[in-house]
């Protein structure tokens, strides 16, 4: 398992559109990936646990990945979170 801390950097007009928009990221790959906040830790694959952690700007969270692919789904959900991309 691999993990990483960071602080998300996005727009928040648009949150649940980038909500959307990471649960399809990270629905690409075959780990198994988490995103926690405080004590609340969910399921980056699912739509309805995604808007449940309510994320903010500038919000410090710790993502998680296990699997086949766990090195670059960290990377691609860590850069999506960070600059969007």
């Amino acid at each position: 398992m691999k993990k990483k801390h960071i602080s998300i950097n996005l727009e928040g007009e648009q949150m649940a559109r980038h909500i959307a928009m990471l649960v399809q990221k990270a629905s690409k790959y075959e780990s198994s990936i988490y995103i926690q906040s405080g004590d609340k830790r969910v399921n980056a694959k699912s739509i309805m646990g995604m808007m449940t952690l309510g994320m903010d700007l500038s919000e410090n969270l710790e993502i998680s990945a296990e699997g086949t692919d766990e090195e670059t789904a960290l990377d691609g959900i860590t850069g999506f979170l960070t600059s969007g991309e």
